[in-house]
């Protein structure tokens, strides 16, 4: 098979890895260079990296909708497009363009959290398991019918890192899954997605990482799991800003105002919610780095439990 690879970030480097596997990805497409770090310089992104380690060739368009740049895509006479977090719109005229299609590899078991944010939004609102889907793509978002699907369950305490890692992998296997059968001949049957139980999982936003002491603490716990490692949930600790890297909830103190410090000790910084409490394990000052709440405190002499 001539297979083109697209996609961008982390996530879909162990896919390319999986679709390369039998030298059959004949182009990578990922999105241009861009600034990054400090000195703000252009930066290649994981699966440029990993395409140009493996020799392959890497196409950068602004777009898919020129023209152009399907003609140079339609050039390459592709069997199958396989997209991973690619993070550009393909329009009709690209998905027309291989024999078999498009196949997308999505983090989330369909049709809950179509979207940009699949992971972290399954843990922010509690689901207990999720998984990848192996997906035929059609016009619509996250909308076309489903080949190939593996679900995992979440752990107590998974973060939006953890389940990235996870699914980065398990994606891998089923994207090799579907290309052995593919290969052999016996194209996935595609299944489509019910119309019942859909829901969007909508684009981070840093704004949503800022902490309400009058949420429950179940809620703020999750919220801290799903926006590690990005982008990091932040509260106000007696006057000061702070970063929290780990928490959990725990049962609360009658009475006691929202956000107020009920105890503060080697075992974590417990603050008063909503309802329940969440005790703080690890946090990070402005311009430090994260430390366990033991070593904050030695930094916080000013702490005052109660208040």
């Amino acid at each position: 098979m001539r297979i083109v690879f697209a996609g961008t970030p982390d996530f879909a480097v162990p896919c390319l890895q999986a679709a390369a596997r039998h030298n059959e990805v004949v182009a990578v497409y990922t999105q241009p260079d861009r600034p990054a770090g400090r000195g703000r310089g252009l930066t290649a992104s994981p699966v440029k990296q990993a395409a140009l380690e493996r020799g392959l060739p890497v196409y950068q368009p602004l777009s898919l909708r020129d023209p152009a740049a399907q003609a140079e895509l339609a050039a390459l006479q592709p069997d199958l497009l396989v997209v991973v977090a690619y993070g550009l719109i393909l329009p009709q005229a690209v998905l027309d363009i291989p024999t078999h299609g498009c196949w997308n590899v999505h983090a989330s078991l369909l049709p809950r959290w179509r979207g940009a944010a699949p992971i972290q939004r399954a843990i922010q609102a509690g689901d207990s398991h999720s998984g990848v889907c192996l997906m035929q793509m059609e016009a619509g978002l996250d909308t076309g019918p489903v080949l190939l699907e593996q679900s995992l369950e979440l752990a107590a305490d998974e973060t939006g890192g953890s389940l990235h890692d996870k699914l980065a992998a398990l994606g891998a296997q089923v994207l090799a899954d579907g290309l052995g059968l593919l290969r052999a001949g016996l194209r996935p049957v595609a299944r489509p997605q019910p119309a019942e139980g859909v829901e969007y999982a909508h684009k981070l936003d840093k704004a949503e990482a800022r902490l309400q002491w009058s949420e429950d603490a179940q809620v703020l716990e999750r919220q801290v799991r799903a926006f590690n490692p990005w982008p990091v949930a932040e509260a106000q600790l007696q006057g000061e800003r702070v970063r929290i890297h780990a928490a959990q909830a725990i049962p609360g103190v009658p009475g006691m105002p929202v956000g107020s410090v009920l105890a503060a000790t080697k075992a974590g910084i417990d603050i008063a919610c909503g309802k329940g409490a969440l005790r703080l394990l690890v946090v990070q000052r402005e311009g430090g780095k994260p430390v366990a709440a033991a070593d904050y405190l030695n930094a916080r002499r000013d702490l005052q439990v109660g208040a």
